[in-house]
């Protein structure tokens, strides 16, 4: 195994130490119903993790919608729109851009044009309103980064765990990236170990699955990430040069997203050469920035060069005044989706989809539904 041992701060695990008190009171709360839950009379699956930072909850939201909505359903996705310059309850339409709904909604909205996305910090009411559509009406929520939302009692719970930063490996914060302790993965139905490498061991996941130490009731899967052929954020600006990137590109890596180690390993094995800029998460990218990226760039090779870029900081980027339109022919997406590993990508499949069949709004769906594709 390639995992990373996490980097945690012994200077600060008596801070950690109040933390977790208080995150313990306040599951604790939760357990005694001295804080009010909400179930709801529709499906309502929820993914999330234990820890800050990236753990590729948005590729695995939009594997759910592909899922369900190819079974027919009417899916809404909600989020709490992190970063957004908004308050309270908004159903994203066409045009809606970051600083309206957030990043990651905005990126789903764009991918997903037909999707219910909604923003709303408080995750009851969104529901609430979610459930008030018609035409047609909503028949299964999917709420993202929300397993420390517990005033919603979702029917499913799935949790993800960065292969690279297992949580059992963990501490809490601020002496680690843990939200919760790791007993708290107990709430979660579904555990699903993400960012898998391509030549992960099969030995790896039976100690991966040792070290989690799951109950007889959850079940457990592994995930890898595959990408596709870098898209032109801007598809109408026409650049010198054509053809996918190989071995003959150089290449300028743009990001603000919290784990960008994939995608530049990605690059490297396509690219001749690859450059980074990296920033911090949900970056609002400045004019300042803008400069560096061009003095950067210019010192690729200028026939054969390229910037690359995530499809959540494209969703920012695509509509910020700021960006030079110099750099708008040669700004490149790389798109990303997920790969169930072990064969297992139908038993995932029907987990979800029997979740769904069991706990129906207003109709059943159909048994004998193929569960083989996303």
């Amino acid at each position: 195994m390639n995992t990373l041992k996490p980097k945690t701060s012994h200077w600060l695990k008596p801070l950690a130490w109040i933390y977790g008190l208080g995150v313990w009171l306040r599951g604790k709360c939760f357990d005694a119903g001295w804080i009010r839950t909400e179930a709801f009379g529709l499906p309502v699956i929820c993914i999330g993790n234990l820890t800050v930072g990236g753990t590729g909850k948005t590729p695995h939201t939009e594997y759910l919608i592909r899922l369900l909505g190819g079974q027919g359903l009417n899916v809404a996705a909600l989020s709490r729109g992190y970063r957004r310059k908004t308050k309270g309850y908004i159903l994203a339409g066409t045009d809606s851009d970051a600083a309206e709904i957030g990043d990651e909604p905005c990126q789903m909205k764009t991918k997903f044009p037909e999707l219910r996305m909604a923003v709303d910090e408080n995750r009851r009411h969104g529901i609430r309103e979610l459930m008030k559509l018609t035409s047609p009406p909503v028949d299964v929520v999917v709420m993202d980064d929300a397993f420390q939302h517990r005033q919603v009692r979702a029917g499913l719970n799935i949790l993800l765990a960065d292969y690279h930063r297992l949580p059992c490996d963990d501490c809490l914060l601020p002496a680690g990236r843990l939200r919760e302790p790791f007993e708290a993965r107990k709430r979660a139905q579904v555990v699903v170990v993400t960012k898998c490498p391509e030549d992960i061991k099969p030995i790896d996941f039976n100690i991966i699955a040792k070290k989690m130490d799951l109950q007889p009731w959850q079940e457990l899967f592994f995930t890898g990430l595959t990408y596709g052929d870098p898209q032109p954020v801007f598809p109408t600006r026409k650049r010198s040069a054509q053809g996918p990137v190989d071995k003959e590109w150089e290449v300028l890596v743009v990001t603000g997203i919290a784990q960008p180690q994939t995608l530049v390993e990605e690059i490297g094995r396509r690219a001749a050469r690859v450059e980074q800029l990296h920033f911090g998460d949900h970056h609002e990218f400045s004019r300042k920035d803008f400069r560096r990226i061009l003095q950067c760039f210019a010192r690729l090779d200028e026939k054969k060069r390229i910037i690359i870029t995530t499809e959540k900081d494209a969703a920012r980027l695509k509509r910020t005044p700021l960006l030079p339109e110099q750099l708008k022919p040669w700004l490149y997406a790389m798109p990303i989706e997920v790969k169930v590993l072990q064969n297992r990508q139908q038993a995932f499949n029907q987990t979800i989809l029997n979740y769904v069949r069991k706990n129906p709004r207003n109709r059943v769906l159909p048994q004998g539904e193929d569960a083989h594709k996303a």
